[in-house]
């Protein structure tokens, strides 16, 4: 059964706290270090949430119910921590460069923001975006010369804290979706489950 906004757990505009531990990355020494269960948090929700979405055929992750009131679909998920990814990105090269103002944000407006921007994309796009947004944001967090609690905060707010948020939800959706699936003749007198369409790497 779909969800309605008002019964939803996760909180959109919800902010992660941040680690009060810094140390440097420059040597890939984040993967080790006092952020490194925050990058192992990230690898963790990102690989769930990629096998949950493979597990689904194009259509279904077009399919709204997702959430109910607005409507979102896989596409719309996948597109929204897509761009938080893309926007963590942005900021920890901001960190990098010396032009780092602060995670001092608009959550709802940038909410609001990313799910336009995304909203008819096609599927394949938001997937495509939001691995290449994540790829972009791993990158330059293991670039970082001094990663500290607002390089933290970025990584927790785009990955795994906010993957946390929806992964609840998204099994329980990616369940419904699978149990719905029509059973289609095999020619030979017996049915068959139609099977997932391969989605892009």
């Amino acid at each position: 059964m779909a969800m309605d906004r008002s019964d939803r757990d996760v909180h959109l505009g919800s902010a992660a706290g941040g680690s009060a531990a810094s140390g440097s990355a420059a040597d890939g020494s984040a993967a080790g270090g006092p952020f490194a269960a925050d990058v192992e948090a990230e690898r963790r929700g990102w690989y769930e949430l990629a096998e949950l979405v493979r597990s689904l055929t194009p259509q279904e992750c077009l399919e709204a119910g997702y959430y109910r009131d607005p409507d979102w679909t896989v596409r719309d998920v996948v597109g929204h921590l897509g761009t938080w990814l893309a926007e963590a990105e942005v900021q920890i090269e901001r960190m990098n460069a010396g032009t780092y103002e602060g995670h001092d944000v608009d959550v709802d407006a940038l909410n609001a923001a990313f799910l336009e921007a995304m909203h008819d994309q096609p599927w394949e796009i938001a997937w495509l975006q939001a691995n290449a947004g994540r790829a972009r944001m791993v990158q330059v967090w293991f670039a970082l010369h001094e990663p500290d609690d607002e390089a933290a905060w970025w990584i927790r707010k785009s990955g795994g804290d906010h993957y946390a948020e929806h992964l609840e939800r998204l099994r329980a959706w990616v369940a419904e979706l699978v149990a719905r699936r029509a059973t289609v003749d095999d020619g030979a007198g017996t049915e068959a489950r139609v099977a997932p369409q391969p989605l892009p790497p």
